[in-house]
């Protein structure tokens, strides 16, 4: 039985394909490959088209179905795709009844059969969905880490953002289900679960008395403790709760790392995004939470060339990393999205962008070598993974190599790094 699939984009998407691929698998598909696009900036949209037709090069007798939030966008696009067997929105993409439903469409008889109707477009107004059903897996074959989806959708509407059109409204998993799967795939061994969501600081806005991510999180570390290591993804800073607070700076087994979705360090730029912080609020997080607990270390989301961005707005994104004392960085170049604010603004220029963002990158680059130069010469738990690496408490990635096994905790003492990542010494 031979069912593929291809992940593009987000965390959220990872325990998406989990759950694709079980249904799929279950319902007894075969020959096909399931691509589960992101639709974040027009380059993630043309690398969906792209590795669409390079599979179809490769692999020309199997079925294609794309999925995921370009697809659920941009379905037509997709489907004038010769390529492209299917288009299937995010709603329906997760259960079981949709892949057992496809299994029948897509048997011999009824694919050849000129009588047959296929319907190549299967995607459902998502501005409709109002409750959200978890898509829970029992294990994750190809990580060693964990996801679990807690939250999607965003009520947000940050003028450069497709994705709420991709996602639908803010809606939460109930605090008892999360804990509960999170239960069982410790039963499955696996030492560490990272939650995700789409807006994650979100979540529960929607449930009966509005739990907050913060309760979530001591809810879980209270219930199950036998996980070794609670990650939670990306975050909106200036929603982060009281509780929230209190268990990064006070709970062991939160690790101590936070990645933030700044975008940008000039308050009018911020401001033009349709963003809830200011470049003041970013600074004062960072520092109010490192000195809460000093081994917390910090990723963010920076966007290079968004509309009317001058050059001094532009060093102040780029002195935000020192300021927040930022760790690692994902720079975007900004690329209009159709159907957002923000694409109808004064553009910069695609050169003055990319200069942009390379020197965004290389800012990165700096901050990132020394994090891993100040790791040198400490121990550090390692959870190893799959390809001879590992992530340290702060996801600080370490070269293992092949001495330990995937999936292990192991305590082991820096020894160097290579610009990239961190290096153990050849004899431990």
């Amino acid at each position: 039985m031979s069912v593929s699939l291809v992940t593009l984009g987000c965390r959220l998407n990872l325990v998406e394909s989990e759950a694709m691929k079980n249904a799929a698998q279950s319902a007894g598909l075969d020959d096909i490959v399931i691509i589960n696009t992101c639709a974040v900036t027009a380059e993630a949209v043309r690398q969906a088209r792209q590795t669409i037709r390079k599979i179809k090069r490769e692999t020309p007798h199997k079925k294609i179905i794309v999925t995921g939030c370009a697809a659920q966008i941009e379905p037509e696009r997709f489907a004038a795709m010769d390529d492209v067997t299917l288009v299937l929105g995010n709603e329906t993409k997760t259960q079981a009844a949709t892949w057992q439903n496809l299994r029948d469409d897509l048997s011999a008889s009824a694919f050849s059969n000129p009588a047959h109707e296929f319907e190549r477009v299967r995607v459902s107004d998502i501005m409709t969905v109002k409750e959200h059903a978890p898509h829970f897996v029992s294990a994750f074959s190809e990580n060693t880490r964990a996801f679990v989806e807690v939250q999607n959708g965003c009520d947000h509407r940050c003028t450069f953002c497709i994705i709420p059109y991709g996602r639908g409204v803010s809606r939460s998993v109930p605090m008892g289900d999360v804990v509960d799967q999170i239960a069982k795939l410790v039963d499955a061994h696996h030492k560490e679960v990272v939650l995700t969501g789409v807006d994650l600081t979100s979540y529960g806005s929607d449930l009966p008395g509005a739990p907050k991510l913060g309760r979530l999180v001591k809810s879980i570390l209270r219930h199950v403790p036998e996980l070794k290591r609670l990650r939670i993804s990306s975050i909106d800073s200036i929603e982060a709760d009281e509780d929230l607070i209190e268990a990064i700076a006070t709970e062991e087994r939160l690790m101590p790392h936070l990645h933030l979705s700044l975008q940008s360090g000039d308050d009018l730029i911020l401001k033009r995004m349709k963003r809830r912080h200011t470049r003041a609020d970013a600074i004062r997080f960072c520092h109010e939470m490192r000195k809460a607990r000093p081994d917390l270390v910090f990723g963010a989301d920076l966007i290079a060339g968004f509309p009317t961005e001058t050059d001094e707005a532009f060093e102040n994104s780029r002195a935000l990393v020192e300021e927040c004392g930022l760790a690692f960085l994902h720079v975007f170049p900004y690329s209009p999205r159709n159907g957002t604010p923000a694409a109808k603004m004064p553009q910069v220029k695609g050169d003055a962008i990319k200069e942009r963002a390379r020197r965004l990158r290389a800012c990165g680059d700096h901050a990132r070598a020394t994090h891993l130069q100040n790791l040198i010469g400490t121990e550090q738990e390692i959870l190893v993974e799959r390809g001879g690496v590992g992530r340290t408490r702060c996801f600080t990635q370490v070269f293992v190599g092949s001495r330990f096994e995937p999936g292990s905790l192991v305590t082991a003492k820096i020894a160097g790094q290579d610009g990239e990542r961190l290096t153990l010494a050849s004899q431990i």
